[in-house]
């Protein structure tokens, strides 16, 4: 596609989006559907050009939704598929594929840094707990320091290593009361 026609593609997507935005989303979506559109003409200008600006649009929104639970009632804001198919005039199935398309192009997934809304991001359950030694413990707790009476983390915790050898645990039966 040449960078003449990709511009002006690109424009249809940004004024579909912008229009939907306005009517239906909000500011929030509106800056993520550009910063979306502008990646995938920059990064992946050849995909733009295989569907109308119509069902590109849709599917961002449609991306969009899908990793920041637009989708799901008890969050605001709330749209249905069917709203946004209805909006762009696309079919579910089109808009569906395009949107998977542009999720594994760029990697997207929920709590994504780059194209969550903010609400998402502060209230991201996966920044509250890390790895330890294959364990997942909240950060708070992993990152308190030793008190001195307590023995400090072996090395293999702290390079988050398995042990070589795991100790057996042997069940003790307990009814004949010894």
């Amino acid at each position: 596609m040449s960078k003449n026609k990709n511009v002006i593609v690109q424009q249809k997507i940004l004024e579909l989006l912008k229009d939907f935005c306005f009517k239906i989303l909000d500011q929030e979506y509106l800056e993520l559907s550009n910063k979306l559109t502008i990646k995938l003409s920059r990064e992946y200008d050849l995909i733009l050009e295989s569907s109308k600006p119509a069902v590109w649009a849709a599917a961002i929104i449609h991306a969009l939704g899908t990793i920041n639970f637009l989708f799901d009632k008890s969050f605001e804001p709330f749209v249905t598929v069917d709203e946004i198919n209805l909006f762009f005039g696309t079919s579910k199935s089109t808009t569906g594929n395009k949107s998977r398309e542009i999720r594994n192009k760029l990697n997207l997934d929920y709590c994504d840094q780059e194209f969550s809304i903010r609400s998402m991001l502060e209230n991201n359950p996966y920044e509250k707990y890390i790895m330890v030694n294959g364990f997942i413990v909240p950060r708070d707790l992993a990152e308190l320091e030793p008190s001195s009476n307590e023995p400090k983390p072996s090395q293999n915790m702290i390079n988050k290593e398995t042990p070589t050898k795991p100790q057996k645990v042997i069940p003790v039966d307990d009814s004949l009361g010894l």
